[in-house]
């Protein structure tokens, strides 16, 4: 579960921020995992449940965010979207199709304590 790793180092990226800006406490973090970027949220979320006790982020509300995955497809030159990174192009039904978005994992925002 790569989940648990993931989680991991969103802790530490949290907790390296509250080192380097000096607050305390997170009481939220919000998160985004696009639908291509190979985070079952779920997993990514029990992962994180287990990992914050005795941390910064402890009680903190945690938002994950999950756009959909978009991509431009070269045989019909069009921005569609898809929900996997096998998917065929929806309007044309091809395959040349280029991931543009909905492929990252990454800390949105975080509202901090400094008590």
């Amino acid at each position: 579960m790569h989940e648990l790793s993931l989680a991991g180092g969103i802790v530490k990226l949290v907790e390296d921020a509250a080192a380097r800006d000096h607050f305390t406490r997170v009481s939220q973090l919000r998160l985004e995992a696009g639908a291509l970027s190979g985070v079952e949220v779920r997993a990514l979320r029990f992962a994180l449940d287990a990992v914050i006790p005795g941390t910064c982020l402890e009680g903190a509300a945690i938002a994950i965010d999950e756009p959909p995955g978009t991509a431009w497809c070269l045989r019909c030159a069009a921005s569609v979207e898809i929900g996997a990174r096998t998917d065929p192009c929806p309007q044309c039904g091809g395959h040349q199709i280029q991931p543009t978005g909905g492929t990252e994992l990454r800390v949105l925002d975080l509202l901090v304590h400094d008590d």
